[in-house]
């Protein structure tokens, strides 16, 4: 799915929000390996990842032709900064109506709007695609993310108290929540 979008950050400087291409295969996985090592909010650890950068990039290209699926990289000043995705919850009959969302943004760029834009980006994807509803889990005790999900029109549905074991904390909760377009 192509994306293209030019915002302007709370800080003044530019960012481009567009759907990632094969080129991009080593800034995507320097971006994922990055965002990974910085929180232990994501579903998965840097030493966790298998992709190499060409396979990322086909990954990407993949997203790019699709009709119904969307990775969006953030660059600002030529640096990827920050990615996000809605990717089908499958294609049986009774779940293709709902899509899957996930984002990751290089803590330096953090409170700046890149995610909130990031988010939008793959709403209207979704919407585009044909979709009927957008879920995501989050992590608690990630309240800045929570509160960007609720502002945005998610609404939580429910709760695992221990649905990350993380390697640094132990359990921690996550919180489902969806978005009916």
């Amino acid at each position: 799915m192509k994306y293209l979008e030019m915002i302007k950050l709370k800080d003044g400087r530019e960012c481009i929000l567009r759907n990632g291409e094969e080129r991009d295969g080593q800034t995507a996985l320097d971006n994922f390996i990055l965002t990974h090592e910085q929180t232990d909010y994501l579903l998965t650890y840097a030493d966790e990842n298998t992709m190499t950068a060409e396979q990322e990039g086909l990954f990407l290209q993949k997203k790019a032709d699709s009709e119904t699926e969307v990775e969006i990289l953030a660059e600002v000043d030529g640096i990827v900064v920050g990615l996000a995705g809605i990717e089908a919850a499958g294609s049986r009959d009774k779940i293709c109506h709902r899509a899957d969302f996930g984002i990751s943004i290089d803590q330096h760029y953090w409170h700046l709007g890149i995610g909130t834009a990031l988010m939008n980006a793959c709403i209207k994807c979704a919407e585009v695609a044909g979709y009927e509803q957008i879920e995501l889990s989050v992590v608690a005790e990630n309240e800045v993310a929570v509160a960007m999900y609720l502002k945005a029109g998610f609404k939580i549905y429910g709760r695992n108290p221990r649905g990350f074991k993380s390697r640094y904390t132990g359990y921690q909760e996550l919180i489902y929540m969806r978005m009916e377009l």
